[in-house]
């Protein structure tokens, strides 16, 4: 039995790790993610079947399998997937239906922890920096949103292409063994969390009553009364009503239009005086 006669290269990873980022660039319905994970691991099948056609051809097919999970984390599939193709390829009896086993089999995992990761917690947080200084019109908002969200990104889509490649299919039973996606989960929530609550303050909370009282030189609005008892008063209010609703399970959207119609309604009641 040969071995290690077929071996990738630092430059067949990095043609992964490219073309990993273009992995949602050819979505569909019926598969959704298979075209983009086809093509970043094409290298691979370029690389180690190039002597052999058959074993090229089935290489490709099987990458044009139902594929969904979050782009960021994908890699680490695809680092597997290489270790596998070239164990395949050096090995004349190595079982090829286990690479789509083993696919298929962390799909559904890897997604769940890279959504809430990403998009999750990532985002948000990136977000609730970059809403802080876009409202005080500052370019540094939609700048710095790019920079936090995609560079992280991209370091995990390196971190997990190298771990997935070296460890091969040994990497998620080593990780189930010492809780570390856990630990990653329950760290990323608490930071998460932080956030979201730094974010209930009056750069992110706003609401004005159009209530003046008084008349002529002396009318003063209704706001500055309220605030010199209880700086911001009313976005406090409104922030401990929403929360009390939330916590009465009423829904979101619910709550969203009910604000809207009973602003629109305060203010033509305004106009009206």
């Amino acid at each position: 039995m040969e071995t290690n006669s077929k071996k990738l290269t630092k430059k067949e990873l990095r043609q992964i790790f490219w073309r990993s980022c273009q992995l949602d660039i050819s979505w569909n319905f019926e598969r959704q993610q298979n075209l983009g994970y086809s093509y970043a691991l094409t290298p691979v099948a370029d690389k180690l079947h190039d002597d052999n056609p058959e074993k090229k051809q089935k290489a490709l097919k099987r990458g044009l399998e139902f594929m969904a999970v979050t782009p960021q984390v994908s890699t680490l599939v695809m680092g597997i997937n290489a270790a596998l193709e070239e164990e395949n390829a050096n090995n004349p009896d190595f079982d090829d239906n286990s690479i789509n086993a083993v696919k298929t089999s962390l799909m559904g995992p890897l997604a769940g922890i890279g959504d809430s990761l990403i998009p999750g917690t990532l985002r948000i947080i990136v977000t609730g920096i970059a809403i802080g200084f876009s409202m005080a019109g500052s370019i540094l908002g939609p700048v710095l949103f790019l920079l936090l969200y995609n560079i992280p990104g991209m370091l995990i889509r390196w971190f997990c292409l190298k771990k997935g490649y070296t460890f091969g299919t040994d990497f998620i039973s080593r990780a189930g063994k010492t809780d570390v996606m856990e630990k990653i989960s329950a760290g990323a929530a608490i930071i998460g969390l932080m956030v979201i609550g730094g974010m209930i303050s009056p750069n992110f909370i706003w609401f004005e009553l159009p209530i003046v009282i008084g008349s002529g030189d002396f009318a003063e609005p209704l706001m500055n009364y309220l605030n010199q008892i209880l700086p911001n008063m009313v976005p406090l209010a409104l922030f401990l009503l929403v929360y009390f609703l939330l916590g009465k399970r009423i829904k979101t959207t619910t709550i969203l239009l009910s604000i809207i119609v009973i602003s629109i309604v305060v203010c033509f009641i305004a106009g009206l005086f």
